[in-house]
């Protein structure tokens, strides 16, 4: 949310990966529409439209915002938060290829159920809302892919070739990274907070949100300290809604104080250690990830 705009999805997908813009950030369908326009003017290749299933404050329906992604010629469609059920009649009317975001098997059966195409499966280190089940990618992965018979999208942790390949292992045919991103020249994140990430190690993110089952990793520093603690004392989710507030964390990522709202990121925070553009991360990672196939290749021949 606020980052996935045109100029960072765009840039991931002329990269060769796929770009997904976030319709969370806009408050009308037709902000998202010039948002769309826009990142057509940078790019040629796919990119996707995240679509968050979840209550929301705004005006419009989620319905609309899928509607005008298609009218818009958005080919893939990300769901997330709850079963997208109620939004597959609409997708598939539309030859729309859907890709569901779940932190459990059961919703991932679940999706498979409803129709989607892919399901996007997040371990416990995946920064955002990971679940409640504290279950990390090693074992979710595989579980995942044996129970069901579509792609399965890996996320959780991964910020190189290593991870890659790792998911691509454990049966994922592919990997979404956010964290990694954040990291990136071309991500609109103020350069104080994205200091502030290189410097954090694996250790340095924590859980909040539990109290409202709705778990998210963020990284650790006074503020989300701050709201852990309100959550230890017992609060009212009415009481720790100013604090977790969308339009807190805009005001962090313009101005870069780490205290002015929380930073959601993943526990791959601590293998990061460099800013670069979003071709080198995505050819960096492609390349190392070669260079490790080639050594397990000659490892199974020895």
């Amino acid at each position: 949310m606020w980052l996935a705009r045109a100029e960072l999805v765009s840039a991931v997908s002329n990269a060769g990966g796929l770009g997904i813009m976030s319709s969370l950030i806009f408050t009308t369908a037709d902000e998202m529409s010039r948002e769309i326009r826009k990142t057509r003017r940078l790019t040629d290749k796919p990119f996707a439209v995240n679509v968050t299933i979840l209550p929301s404050l705004r005006k419009t329906g989620r319905e609309e915002f899928v509607q005008t992604a298609i009218e818009e010629g958005v080919g893939i469609i990300e769901t997330a938060g709850r079963n997208p059920e109620s939004l597959m009649p609409l997708l598939k009317a539309s030859n729309v290829k859907v890709i569901h975001k779940v932190a459990r098997v059961k919703d991932a059966l679940n999706a498979a159920q409803a129709g989607v195409d892919a399901v996007t499966i997040v371990g416990f280190e995946a920064g955002g809302h990971p679940g409640m089940d504290d279950v990390g990618l090693m074992a979710l992965l595989p579980r995942a892919v044996d129970a069901l018979k579509i792609p399965v999208i890996a996320g959780g942790g991964i910020a190189d070739g290593r991870g890659l390949v790792a998911a691509l292992a454990l049966g994922a045919e592919g990997v979404v990274m956010g964290t990694r991103f954040m990291m990136s020249r071309e991500c609109p994140l103020h350069p104080d907070i994205k200091q502030a990430l290189l410097n954090a190690s694996e250790t340095d993110t924590i859980l909040i949100e539990r109290s409202i089952r709705n778990a998210a990793r963020v990284l650790k520093t006074d503020f989300s300290l701050k709201i852990r603690e309100m959550e230890e004392k017992g609060v009212t989710r009415e009481e720790l809604a100013p604090f977790i507030s969308g339009l807190r964390e805009k005001k962090l990522m313009d101005d870069g104080n780490v205290n002015d709202g929380i930073i959601h990121c993943g526990q791959g925070v601590g293998l990061i250690h460099d800013i670069p553009s979003v071709r080198e991360i995505i050819e960096g990672m492609m390349g190392e990830a070669g260079a490790i196939t080639e050594r397990l290749n000659k490892l199974s021949r020895t």
